[in-house]
């Protein structure tokens, strides 16, 4: 089989690799950054609570707005560190990445109400992260 007949018969397989690899280091670095503004939130949440559009009863799940400064302290930790992870070119962190933008989408549609514009820019970047690691076909490692 000719590289041409594989080129036709596999779209992907005609796609240079380091497209793919630019990609996964697009969705490491965003990843850093949605870990940094998780953190900000958290500690926003933290100490400065009337900081925020609704009172605690206004959101979608009512809770704390220490608990839920906790919970974003906690995800962008994880989110930077899977991020990092993903940078160094660990094969297990492509799937922790979408698992986690997922759960970081959840968690920002959830406390919308509380700072719409900062949620909803949250929430494009883990679908971007979706995109840059569910569209990568190759080996991490080669």
């Amino acid at each position: 089989m000719t590289e041409e007949t594989t080129a036709r018969s596999d779209p992907a397989a005609a796609i240079d690799p380091s497209r793919w690899y630019g990609l996964l280091a697009f969705a490491g670095m965003i990843m850093l950054m949605l870990g940094a503004f998780h953190a900000m939130a958290g500690l926003v949440a933290l100490f400065e609570e009337d900081h925020y559009l609704v009172a605690q009863d206004g959101l979608v799940v009512s809770a704390d707005y220490t608990v839920w400064g906790w919970t974003h302290l906690v995800l962008g930790v994880v989110i930077a560190v899977a991020g990092g992870a993903l940078l160094s070119g660990a094969a297990w962190a492509r799937v922790v990445a979408a698992v986690i933008a997922l759960v970081s989408a959840l968690v920002n549609l959830a406390f919308l109400p509380a700072y719409p514009l900062w949620a909803a820019i949250m929430i494009a970047l883990d679908v971007l992260i979706l995109y840059a690691v569910t569209t990568h076909r190759g080996d991490s490692r080669r």
